[in-house]
């Protein structure tokens, strides 16, 4: 209860609209399947470029790229389709990935930071300068979130996780939230 109401008083007197800051956007997500995750995980969308979730997605793939920074042609392009990728930052711009998934017909991108001890600071994703533009929503995603998706995967034998995305967590009651243990909420 006391973390809830430390975050409203921070949305209160930090992004007031009054002073010029925007209140910074959550995500939400719920992985499924593997059972060891299955926690709801926060991530924020690009701030300039890619769609919004328009579909609530109750079980859907998360399909980590391969390569891991989907910079250039995907050996598992064919698993994406239609799917939702997870993706590691790194190597290319944020929107140079998500066109590359989009390219390989994913429904969305999970950019993950490449600092894998990343447990708390959100990177806000913005366009490049090269006037492209990408349809696909687009959402960051904390590294320590990405690195135990993928260990999990890893220690599984498993191609992909099943999500349940966006979620919406003012309709969960706080102790019946199941957050990832390694992260500050």
């Amino acid at each position: 209860m006391l973390l809830w109401l430390w975050r409203w008083l921070w949305l209160c007197v930090c992004c007031c609209p009054a002073r010029g800051l925007r209140i910074h956007e959550y995500l939400y997500f719920q992985v499924l399947s593997p059972g060891d995750i299955r926690y709801i995980f926060t991530a924020t969308p690009a701030k300039d470029f890619g769609g919004v979730f328009n579909t609530r997605y109750d079980q859907i793939h998360l399909v980590p790229a391969d390569p891991p920074e989907a910079c250039g042609e995907l050996s598992n392009g064919v698993f994406i389709q239609d799917q939702i990728a997870l993706v590691e930052r790194g190597g290319c711009s944020f929107l140079s990935k998500t066109r590359v998934i989009q390219e390989h017909g994913g429904r969305a991108v999970i950019i993950a930071d490449n600092a894998y001890d990343n447990d708390s600071f959100y990177v806000e994703m913005i366009q490049d300068s090269s006037r492209r533009t990408a349809d696909i929503p687009a959402l960051f995603l904390l590294g320590r979130d990405g690195y135990m998706i993928r260990r999990s995967l890893e220690q599984h034998g498993l191609p992909w996780a099943v999500i349940s995305i966006p979620v919406n967590v003012t309709s969960i009651p706080t102790y019946e939230m199941m957050q990832p243990p390694w992260t500050f909420w």
